[in-house]
C-alpha cells in the first residue's frame, strides 16, 4: 500500500465515524418513538413502579445504617497538633505522608503490618477497640445485618434491572451504549448506592517517607461473620451467657428464610409467588428492646412488611 492510498484510509475512517455516530443518535431516537418499545414500557408499568419503590427503599437502609465499628487511637488527639513536613525532598513524599488523624487507619511498625495480613482478626480486635463482650458482639452482628440488607437490596434492584431489560429485549445497541437512557425511558430509577463497607487499615510508613505499606481489611459480609464467631468463641471461653444464643450470621440469616419457606410471616408472600421478592430476616422483639438473636426471636418478613414494621414489637 502506498503512502497515498494509506492517507486515504485514514481519511475515510476518519469521516466514517461522525457519520456512524449520527446514524446511531438516529437509529436511538427511531427505537424510543416506536409503537414496539412504547408497548413494551406500558406492559411493565407495574413492575417498574415496585423497582422504584425498593430503590427508594435500598436509600433509606443506607441512610439509616451505621456502617462503623471501632476506632485506632493512633490519631486520636491529631487535630491538636499541626504536623509539617520538613524535609528538603518532599517531592518524593507527596504520595507516602502518613494518615494521622484517619480513625480507621492505624499507623504502625512494618512487623504490625505484616502480622496484621497474616491474623487480621486478631489484630482489627487489638488496635481497633473492638474488644470480645456481649455488647461488642451485639454491636457487629447489627452491622453485619445492615450490611447484609443493603447488600441483598442492591442486589435485588440489579437482578430486577436485568429482567426488566430481558422483559422489553431491546436491540443490542441500545443497551451497549445508551443502558443508563433505556432505564430512565422505562422510568427506572436507577439507585447510586453501593454497599459502604468499613475498611480499616494497618499502615507503615518509613521514617523518610519514601516507602509505606498497608494492610487494609474491609467487613464485608464474610468478614463480619468470621468476626461474629471470633468474639463468641472468646466469649464462651469466659463463660458468658452471650455464648448460649445464636450468633446472628448469613449461615444463620438462610436457615431462617428456609425455616419460614421464603415466605413472610405476615403477608404470607412468597418467592414462589414473586421470584424477585426482597426477604429479610427480623427480630420479633427488637434488639434495641432488649430481643436477642436466637431462632425463636427470628422470623422472614417481606421488605414492605419490614419497612412498616420499623421499630415495633411483634
Amino acid at each position: 500500500m502506498t503512502v497515498m492510498e494509506l492517507w486515504f484510509v485514514v481519511l475515510v475512517m476518519v469521516l466514517a465515524y461522525p457519520t456512524y455516530l449520527v446514524i446511531r443518535e438516529i437509529r436511538k431516537y427511531r427505537y424510543f418513538a416506536s409503537e414496539e418499545f412504547l408497548a413494551h414500557k406500558a406492559e411493565i408499568a407495574a413492575v417498574v413502579v415496585e423497582h422504584n419503590e425498593v430503590t427508594e427503599y435500598t436509600s433509606e437502609i443506607h441512610s439509616r445504617g451505621s456502617f462503623q465499628l471501632g476506632a485506632s487511637s493512633t490519631g486520636g488527639r491529631a487535630n491538636l497538633a499541626a504536623f509539617e513536613n520538613t524535609s528538603h525532598w518532599n517531592y518524593r513524599r507527596d504520595r507516602n505522608v502518613a494518615n494521622y488523624a484517619a480513625p480507621n487507619v492505624h499507623n504502625c511498625s512494618l512487623q504490625v503490618v505484616r502480622n496484621a495480613s497474616a491474623d487480621p482478626l486478631k489484630y482489627l480486635m487489638k488496635y481497633f477497640d473492638i474488644k470480645a463482650t456481649e455488647a461488642r458482639l451485639t454491636e457487629v452482628e447489627t452491622l453485619g445485618e445492615e450490611i447484609s440488607r443493603l447488600e441483598n437490596a442492591v442486589s435485588n434492584l440489579a437482578e430486577r434491572e436485568r429482567d426488566i431489560a430481558r422483559s422489553i429485549n431491546p436491540p443490542a445497541f441500545i443497551l451497549k451504549h445508551y443502558a443508563r437512557e433505556f432505564m430512565g425511558r422505562v422510568g427506572v430509577e436507577l439507585s447510586p448506592i453501593s454497599v459502604p463497607y468499613p475498611v480499616y487499615v494497618f499502615e507503615y510508613v518509613s521514617a523518610g517517607g519514601n516507602s509505606s505499606q498497608r494492610t487494609r481489611i474491609t467487613l464485608d459480609t464474610r468478614t463480619i461473620d468470621a468476626l461474629v464467631e471470633t468474639l463468641s468463641q472468646k466469649i464462651r471461653w469466659r463463660k458468658s451467657a452471650a455464648g448460649q444464643r445464636a450468633l446472628m450470621t448469613a449461615t444463620l440469616r438462610e436457615r431462617i428464610k428456609a425455616r419460614d419457606n421464603y415466605t413472610c410471616k405476615y403477608c404470607s408472600v412468597s418467592i414462589a409467588a414473586e421470584p424477585h421478592l426482597l426477604l429479610e430476616v427480623d427480630h420479633i422483639i427488637p434488639v434495641s428492646k432488649g430481643g436477642l438473636s436466637v431462632e425463636g426471636n427470628l422470623q422472614t418478613l417481606c421488605w414492605r412488611c419490614n419497612r412498616t414494621k420499623s421499630n415495633k414489637v411483634g
